[in-house]
């Protein structure tokens, strides 16, 4: 029998999704972020994807880093700010390609599932970005 994870209605408000098992991500660059493992790289296997669900309160950033595979994300609840500028609501899909360099973060609080093909890897930004509430940070 194969393993198989269920998870109900992930479009219900993504704060309520009380029956996950939430784990804080710590790692430099990352504030406030939680996150549930769906599956995780294998190097025995040789699996590099990894697939999971994003928790960000209102404030929450991750790291700015660059792409080396695709990642899929779909916000399930609330809103995704990316570090070039546009937001995503729930509902919304966005796929980047390998090289893409980004910070998300959220001003409001989002829910997110995130799949990367391949790892990625922190970087320091060339350019401006979309700056991220300190909301967080300051609860630290």
């Amino acid at each position: 029998m194969s393993d198989i994870e269920f998870i109900p209605n992930v479009f219900r408000s993504g704060f309520e999704l009380t029956d996950l098992s939430w784990v804080p991500w710590k790692e430099p660059g990352r504030v406030g972020v939680e996150h549930h493992v769906l599956w995780a790289p294998d190097e025995e296997k040789g699996e590099d994807s990894v697939g999971l669900i994003l928790r960000f309160p209102p404030g929450a950033h991750g790291d700015f880093h660059e792409h080396l595979g695709y990642e899929l994300m779909l916000v399930l609840d609330g809103v995704l700010d990316h570090s070039d500028g546009p937001s995503y609501t729930k509902g919304d899909l966005v796929v980047e390609a390998p090289g893409t360099r980004h910070q998300m973060s959220s001003r409001e609080g989002c829910t997110v599932l995130a799949i990367r093909t391949r790892p990625a890897a922190a970087r320091t930004p060339d350019r401006p970005i979309r700056p991220v509430s300190d909301k967080v940070a300051a609860q630290a």
